[in-house]
């Protein structure tokens, strides 16, 4: 579920971009952003799961 975004947080992060931003900059900041908060998200809920097992899922070495 997408979080809603406050428009004084929306205004920062433009706010934070170069003079020469583009559209592409400024949706990859948008993208990071909710990537973050999903990762918070399921941390906090308890939906993560230990990186040694991961690994050991797809045979990469610990």
């Amino acid at each position: 579920m997408a979080s809603i975004i406050r428009k004084d947080e929306a205004h920062k992060m433009i706010d934070r971009l170069p003079p020469n931003a583009t559209w592409d900059d400024l949706m990859r900041e948008i993208y990071v952003r909710e990537v973050i908060e999903r990762g918070l998200a399921d941390s906090e809920a308890g939906r993560t799961r230990d990186v040694k097992e991961v690994r050991a899922e797809y045979g990469l070495p610990e």
